[in-house]
């Protein structure tokens, strides 16, 4: 069988997954690979046959910039990508929420697969937020559209919905607690990051982000550019993590037996569906930036305590089931 395997390149959650499953993908089938979108900060180790610009999201301000990111947008360029693609060539398409592999497997009907965290929101048994948005769900449902789905969670709310896919890299790891708390905020600029950080004096901080370009330490914290050894070195000796609501990240640290607190990304309706789930199983959700914002990082700090991840998957479990739906 051959397959085309898109990759959603905005954030490292897809890249991430794709580098695990990747491999195990090429030893059973005849592989090429397309990445669209250019935010995430990691790379794919096998050739990468197609890029695309696609549709990116652009952070800003604690959120995705609606602006920013409907200006980097080329419709016309991703209309023409999508229709100048050969997926005739390929008896299988792969989309990780890439859209350009997704819409032209759906218009010259190649046989698809969605293979997404995503996914799983075509269940109605998977949590959502108080406040459910009609034309993000509208938008996850046909942004990268298929035939078929194999979906990741937290936990698994329905029958196609497989437990998070936990990295090599990160099983391999030796936890332990040690004296500081791990931070990764892709959306904060790193003068808020140093502005809220800066005033929680209990605690080490080793603060990770995008907007980090150098290495340097400010009192009790260490601001790090991101980088998935360092990150990956600091996850496994801390106390616990801060992050945004994505899905990898969460999942990696209950992994660990970390305990974790979430900002989901405003303006991201999927983090805020990661962030109803994670609240259902008792992690604490800071729903935005305010003023209690100290108070509850310290309360945490001082009184939460570590939930595990219920269960998870490999490579090689996501490849057996692939194999049963196209036996």
């Amino acid at each position: 069988m051959k397959i085309l395997y898109g990759i959603q390149g905005t954030g490292h959650g897809h890249v991430s997954r794709a580098r695990e499953i990747l491999p195990a993908l090429m030893e059973n089938y005849d592989v090429d690979i397309l990445i669209s979108g250019y935010n995430s900060k990691l790379h794919i180790e096998q050739p990468i046959k197609y890029r695309c610009k696609g549709i990116s999201f652009i952070y800003g301000h604690g959120g995705i910039s609606l602006s920013k990111s409907l200006r980097e947008l080329n419709l016309i360029q991703y209309l023409r990508d999508t229709v100048n693609l050969n997926v005739s060539d390929y008896d299988l398409v792969i989309s990780d929420f890439e859209p350009v592999t997704a819409w032209a497997a759906r218009i010259k009907k190649v046989p698809s697969l969605s293979m997404s965290h995503q996914s799983a929101f075509a269940s109605d048994k998977t949590p959502r937020p108080d406040k459910v948005s009609r034309i993000a769900e509208m938008v996850m449902k046909h942004y990268a559209p298929c035939d078929q789905s194999i979906a990741f969670h937290f936990e698994q709310y329905d029958d196609f919905i497989m437990p998070p896919i936990i990295r090599e890299e990160v099983r391999r790891l030796k936890p332990y607690v040690g004296n500081h708390v791990t931070v990764y905020l892709p959306a904060f600029s790193e003068q808020l990051l140093i502005d809220v950080f800066g005033k929680l004096k209990q605690r080490e901080w080793h603060i990770f982000s995008p907007s980090i370009t150098e290495r340097k330490r400010i009192g009790n914290m260490i601001l790090i550019p991101v980088n998935n050894q360092e990150f990956l070195s600091s996850l496994e000796g801390s106390e616990g993590l801060i992050t945004s609501a994505g899905f990898e990240a969460c999942a990696e640290a209950m992994y660990l037996g970390k305990k974790l607190l979430t900002i989901p990304i405003q303006h991201q309706y999927e983090q805020y569906c990661n962030a109803a789930a994670l609240k259902k199983m008792g992690i604490t959700v800071i729903p935005k930036i305010s003023n209690t914002m100290i108070e509850k990082i310290n309360a945490w700090v001082e009184y939460d305590e570590m939930i595990p991840l219920p269960n998870y998957s490999t490579a090689h479990d996501v490849i057996a089931k692939m194999k049963q739906m196209f036996a």
